[in-house]
C-alpha cells in the first residue's frame, strides 16, 4: 500500500477554515485577499511547503557532509499563471547559508535536494521551472 498523507480542514466562517494535519499541528488557513485575514492563503502554503522541504533536506545533507552550518535563510518567489487555475509556472529559491561552509558542497546539497529528495518540489507541475541562488555569509 501507498504512504499516505492527511490533513483535516474544518470550515469556521467567511473564507476561514480550521486545519489540522495528521502529527496533530493546526493552522488558520484563509483567503489572503480578505480583509483581517488571520492566516495564510493555500498558495501561500504550497510555497511553504516546498520551502520548508527543500530547507529541511539542505540542513540534512549539510549535516552529513559536516559542514559547519550556523545558520539557513530560504525565501521562495512564485509566479502564477495569469488564468485559472493560476498554478505556479516558476519558483525561485534565494539560500542564504551562514557559517564557514564550502560553496561546492552547498549547491551540491540545493541539487541533490531538488533533483532526488525533495517531494513537494517533485509534485509540482513538470512545466514549473524552478530556479535557484546561494549567498553564503561566514558572519
Amino acid at each position: 500500500m501507498a504512504e499516505q498523507t492527511r490533513a483535516y480542514l474544518t470550515w469556521h466562517d467567511g473564507m476561514r477554515f480550521l486545519a489540522r494535519s495528521q502529527s496533530g499541528h493546526g493552522l488558520i488557513v484563509e483567503s489572503p485577499g480578505r480583509e483581517g485575514h488571520l492566516g495564510p492563503g493555500p498558495m501561500e502554503l504550497v510555497l511553504i511547503g516546498l520551502a520548508g522541504c527543500t530547507g529541511i533536506d539542505v540542513v540534512s545533507i549539510l549535516q552529513k557532509m559536516r559542514e559547519p552550518l550556523e545558520g539557513l535563510d530560504i525565501e521562495i518567489v512564485g509566479d502564477r499563471a495569469p488564468e485559472h487555475p493560476k498554478f505556479y509556472t516558476a519558483v525561485e529559491f534565494v539560500y542564504r547559508v551562514r557559517g564557514r561552509v564550502a560553496r561546492e558542497k552547498v549547491e551540491r546539497a540545493v541539487e541533490l535536494s531538488h533533483s532526488t529528495y525533495c517531494s513537494a518540489l517533485a509534485s509540482m507541475r513538470p512545466d514549473c521551472k524552478v530556479t535557484s541562488r546561494i549567498e553564503i555569509s561566514e558572519e
